[in-house]
């Protein structure tokens, strides 16, 4: 008889000699390399998503190049409304001196707290143009206690960027820029701020969406993120999980000003450029192009024949300016420049915007059915250039008959008189609209004039008509109209009746 030392191998030989077992224990193995399978690849895709098991030391490394941005204001105090006219010793003046007391007073000095971040140890700080717009004084306030004096280098109100300037005994600790190109959807983000006055706050979350546009300014493109944003947060970084800063941050969408996790932040992409030129000429150099552009809907891209609604279609071109002088006209659709495509109208100011000023670039255009390239030399933006309209590139009139839903007329000088339209203004007059029709859909009304059909000029109502023809018989489902309404030029895609 031999003794049995070790129980579980002999216990596991005797299960597999019988057929039943060790299926069952061929099935046990299994189940268990299956599970520890599954937890491997859990910690790898949470190895791959960055999460981590705690901020700590990227806050504590990050934090002192985090500042407070102190500013203040002189400003005069409203008027209040004046009471019954007392005697000067009356004590009803003492007890209500907001009823009885003078009007207005002396100048008061506000306050108001941001945030911002240090980006070169010589004292270069990031912060928002909202934070320090206006201040009489600006202190910056570091985690150490040091409080130091700040001049600003110079801002941009377009994107919500500022960049001021102090002078430190000492080197200071600072961050760098990431690419926040590369932030996806998803990845992990901290802020730091001093919300509310509260001094360095940390908080954390991820990217929840990419290119968003909150009607803000013209190069909108922002950072949404879920990381708390209160007041007193503007200005700050938004860090990635690399210590760099992929974000500034900006604006909340809040029904009581506090976060509710609907944060935004304008992308490193822009901050950078800003940046760099404010800190070369204190001031910003973007291209200009010298249109004025609107969307493609699906129903211009019909009408206009294009395969999708892509691209900026051109509505106003100003009169010498670089489009101008290159050939663009009216009614084009921009679909690329500079060698990108523009997938969507939003896109072409920022590509233009990052352009260098007199640099020559192709543009592509779509015009009546055929791609055209174009060369461009950019000129700089200018307030007054950016906000010309564009000339009008009409034409003239003459008759009387219905189409679309309108009836028109020619547009004679007593029309014009009566309709208290400019001199430059040509083409056809919409006299009534049906209510029920396809262009009182469209938001035409009587008054407006109809400047082309189909990127033709119309001259007189027998032209619209038979533009309109000509449409119906290509086969389209809307005709597209260039339309000279309450004092802008517009595309409007009329849809065609069966």
């Amino acid at each position: 008889m031999s003794i049995t030392r070790t129980r579980r191998p002999d216990a596991v030989a005797a299960a597999a000699a019988r057929p039943g077992a060790a299926r069952l224990l061929w099935a046990m193995l299994a189940t268990l390399a299956l599970a520890a399978a599954l937890a491997l690849g859990a910690a790898r895709e949470a190895a791959a998503r960055g999460a981590p098991e705690s901020f700590a030391d990227l806050a504590e490394r990050l934090s002192p190049a985090v500042v407070n941005v102190s500013t203040s204001q002189t400003v005069a105090r409203p008027s209040r409304p004046l009471g019954p006219r007392l005697p000067e010793n009356s004590p009803f003046r003492d007890l209500f001196p907001e009823l009885f007391g003078d009007q207005g007073g002396p100048p008061r000095k506000v306050s108001s707290l941001g945030s911002g971040f240090v980006i070169s140890q010589d004292g270069y700080i990031v912060t928002n143009n909202h934070v320090i717009d206006g201040a009489d004084e600006i202190k910056v306030n570091f985690t150490d206690g040091e409080s130091l004096p700040a001049k600003v280098v110079g801002t941009d109100p377009k994107t919500d960027i500022a960049l001021l300037k102090v002078e430190p005994k000492a080197p200071l600790p600072f961050v760098p820029f990431g690419d926040s190109d590369k932030a996806r959807v998803g990845d992990w983000v901290l802020a730091i701020g001093n919300p509310f006055g509260l001094g360095g706050t940390v908080t954390a979350g991820i990217i929840s969406a990419r290119n968003r546009d909150i009607n803000a300014g013209p190069y909108d493109d922002f950072l949404q993120t879920d990381a708390a944003i209160n007041r007193g947060n503007s200005g700050g970084p938004l860090f990635n999980m690399d210590g760099e800063v992929i974000g500034v941050n900006t604006a909340i969408i809040s029904p009581s000003g506090g976060s509710i996790g609907i944060g935004f932040a304008v992308p490193s992409a822009i901050v950078t450029k800003v940046v760099s030129q404010l800190r070369e000429f204190g001031e910003t150099r973007r291209g200009w192009l010298g249109v004025q552009i609107q969307t493609v809907t699906d129903e211009i891209a019909e009408g206009l024949g294009l395969d999708a609604a892509r691209g900026a279609l051109v509505s106003g071109v100003v009169e010498g300016g670089p489009a101008a002088q290159a050939g663009l006209q009216v009614g084009d659709v921009i679909l690329s420049f500079d060698g990108k495509d523009v997938k969507q109208m939003r896109d072409l100011p920022r590509m233009v915007a990052d352009a260098e000023v007199g640099k020559p670039v192709r543009v592509t255009v779509w015009r009546k059915g055929k791609t055209h390239t174009l060369k461009v030399t950019l000129g700089r933006l200018e307030e007054s250039e950016q906000a010309a309209a564009g000339s009008d590139d009409a034409p003239p009139a003459l008759g009387a008959v219905e189409a679309l839903g309108m009836k028109l007329t020619a547009l004679t000088p007593e029309r014009r008189a009566a309709a208290d339209l400019p001199e430059n203004v040509e083409g056809v007059l919409i006299e009534a609209v049906d209510p029920e029709g396809p262009a009182a859909e469209k938001g035409l009304r009587p008054g407006d004039v109809i400047v082309e059909v189909g990127q033709e000029p119309v001259r007189s109502p027998a032209d619209v008509r038979r533009k309109v023809k000509e449409a119906r018989e290509a086969g389209r489902k809307a005709v597209l109209l260039l339309v000279h309404a309450r004092g802008d030029l517009r595309f409007v895609a009329v849809p065609l009746e069966d």
